[in-house]
C-alpha cells in the first residue's frame, strides 16, 4: 500500500495536472460508471444498511451526480487564473492568482452514507486537479469493496487509489505526508486525524457531527413540522450526521406535536418497513439500547431480526443524561419542553456547536433571534436536512462539529491553493526602497502616509 501511494504521488507530480480537460474527462468517467452500475450500488448499500433503491438514489446517487454536473458546468470559470491590480508603490508589476491543486489528497469516508460521502469530496478534489487516496470505512464492507472495484474498472491511472483496511491501516495512512486530508466521521476520531496531520503541518477539513437541535415554537405548523421532522430524523434509520438529534418544543404545543409525530411514524416508517434501513451492526444496536436504558420511552424498544431498530420517542429526558450528551446517531428522538424561547436557546448554548440547527416557526422575529444567538454549521428553517441539497450553499461544521466546508464551488475551493504570482518589469527600477534612505522617508510619508 505504501509503495502504491508513494508511486502515485511521484507520477502525479510528473503529469500536467493543470489540464482542465483531463479533469473533466475524469468526472465524466465517474458519472458514466455510476449511471451504468446503479444495480450494483443498490445491492451493496442494501447489504450494508438495508437501504431501498429509492433512498439510495435520493441520498447517495443524486447528490453525487448533481455535484459532478455542477463541476462540469463551472470548472472553466472556477479554475481560471484571476488577474488582480497591483498597488501604485509596486509600479510596474502584473499580478495574478492561480488556482492550483494541493497535490495528493487523503479522503477518509464514513459508513453511514458510504457512497456519497466518498464520492462527493472526491469529485471536488479531482476537479481541482488533485490525485486522491480514498480510505472507505471498513464497517460498510460491501460498499467499500464496490468502490475498490469501481476505480479498478475505471482505471483512472495515477488519479485515484482506493485502499481498504481496518484501524491499523488508517493509522499507517495518517503517518504518511499527504498534501491535504479530508475526514468525515466522529468528533473523537476527528481529533486524532487533526493531531496526526499537525505532525506534517497538513491542512485538514473535518466534517464531524454533534447534537443538532430542532426547535418548535407555538407558531409552527405542527402537523407539517412533525412530518418533516420524522422524514429527517428517520432517514437512514437516524444514521445521519445532520439528523435532528433532539426536539425542544414549546409546552403549549408539545402534546399535539407528539400526536403528529406518532401519526407520521406509523405512516412513513411502521407501514413501510420494507424500505426502512437497518442499524449498521450489533455493536451500534447495543449502544442505542444503552442510550434509552432508564428513560421514559413513549413506545417499546423493538429491534427485529433484520436489525431494524424501530423509532423511539423519549419524553423529557434529563439534560445531563447520556442521551442528551452524546450524539444519538440512530432512530431515537428525545423531546424536551420549554416555557419560553430563551430557555430553549440556553439549552442549545450549553452544548458544543452543532453541525445543523432546525427551527419550526412562522415568526420572523423568532427566526432572527435564534439565528443571531446560536452558533452552528448550517440551518434549515421550517424543514430538516434540506440545506444540504443545494450546491449553492457551503456545508460544514464549526467548533466541535468540524472545520472547513464543501459542496459546489466551496468543494473546489477547499481542495485548491490560491497561488499568488507577481511579475515585475525590468525596464524601470524605482530607487526609493534602496539605502541610503535619508530624504526618502519624507517622500513615503507624503505619498502613502
Amino acid at each position: 500500500m505504501k509503495t502504491r501511494i508513494e508511486n502515485q504521488k511521484k507520477l502525479y507530480f510528473q503529469m500536467n495536472n493543470g489540464m482542465v480537460q483531463t479533469r473533466k474527462n475524469n468526472l465524466r468517467a465517474i458519472e458514466n460508471w455510476i449511471k451504468h452500475n446503479r444495480k450494483r450500488i443498490y445491492e451493496a448499500l442494501y447489504l450494508d444498511l438495508g437501504k431501498s433503491p429509492f433512498e439510495v438514489f435520493e441520498t447517495e446517487l443524486l447528490p453525487t451526480l448533481n455535484e459532478i454536473k455542477y463541476l462540469l458546468k463551472n470548472l472553466d470559470s472556477l479554475s481560471a487564473t484571476k488577474k488582480v491590480r497591483s498597488p501604485l508603490f509596486l509600479f510596474k508589476a502584473k499580478s495574478k492568482i492561480e488556482k492550483k491543486p494541493y497535490g495528493q489528497v487523503l479522503i477518509m469516508s464514513p459508513w453511514n452514507y458510504p457512497f456519497q460521502l466518498a464520492l462527493s469530496p472526491m469529485v471536488s478534489a479531482l476537479a481541482a486537479g488533485n490525485c486522491v487516496v480514498l480510505k472507505p470505512s471498513e464497517i460498510s464492507e460491501n460498499t467499500s469493496a464496490l468502490l475498490k472495484d469501481m476505480f479498478d474498472e475505471l482505471n483512472l491511472k495515477y488519479w485515484v487509489e482506493v485502499v481498504e483496511g481496518d484501524v491499523e491501516l488508517t493509522q499507517e495512512l495518517l503517518d504518511m505526508p499527504f498534501d491535504y486530508i479530508f475526514f468525515t466521521g466522529s468528533t473523537e476520531v476527528g481529533k486524532i486525524v487533526m493531531k496526526k496531520a499537525s505532525e506534517h503541518l497538513t491542512p485538514v477539513t473535518l466534517e464531524l457531527g454533534g447534537k443538532s437541535p430542532c426547535i418548535v415554537d407555538e407558531s409552527a405548523k405542527i402537523h407539517l413540522a412533525a412530518k418533516r421532522i420524522v422524514w429527517g430524523k428517520f432517514l437512514n434509520s437516524g444514521q445521519t450526521c445532520v439528523a435532528p438529534d433532539y426536539i425542544l418544543v414549546d409546552r403549549k404545543v408539545k402534546e399535539s406535536l407528539i400526536d403528529s409525530l406518532e401519526y407520521w411514524i406509523d405512516k412513513y416508517v411502521l407501514e413501510q418497513m420494507d424500505t426502512y434501513p437497518k442499524i449498521i451492526s450489533e455493536k451500534h444496536i447495543n449502544r442505542l439500547r444503552g442510550l434509552v436504558d432508564g428513560q421514559y420511552c413513549l413506545n417499546d424498544v423493538i429491534v427485529n431480526a433484520s436489525n431494524q431498530f424501530l423509532p423511539i420517542l423519549v419524553d423529557e429526558p434529563a439534560l445531563d443524561s447520556k442521551l442528551m450528551k452524546e450524539e444519538i446517531f440512530g432512530p431515537i428522538l428525545p423531546i424536551v419542553s420549554y416555557t419560553n424561547l430563551e430557555e430553549a436557546i440556553e439549552i442549545v448554548q450549553s452544548k458544543p456547536h452543532p453541525l445543523a440547527l432546525y427551527l419550526f416557526s412562522q415568526s420572523k422575529k423568532t427566526q432572527e433571534l435564534v439565528l443571531d444567538q446560536l452558533q452552528f454549521g448550517g440551518a434549515t428553517i421550517n424543514d430538516t436536512i434540506m440545506h444540504l441539497a443545494s450546491h449553492h450553499l457551503p456545508f460544514g461544521g464549526v467548533g466541535a462539529s468540524g472545520m472547513g466546508n464543501y459542496h459546489g464551488k466551496y468543494g473546489f475551493e477547499t481542495f485548491t491553493h490560491n497561488r499568488s504570482v507577481m511579475n515585475r518589469a525590468t525596464w524601470i527600477d524605482v530607487p526609493l526602497r534602496y539605502a541610503p534612505y535619508g530624504w526618502k522617508l519624507k517622500i513615503l510619508e507624503v505619498l502613502f502616509g
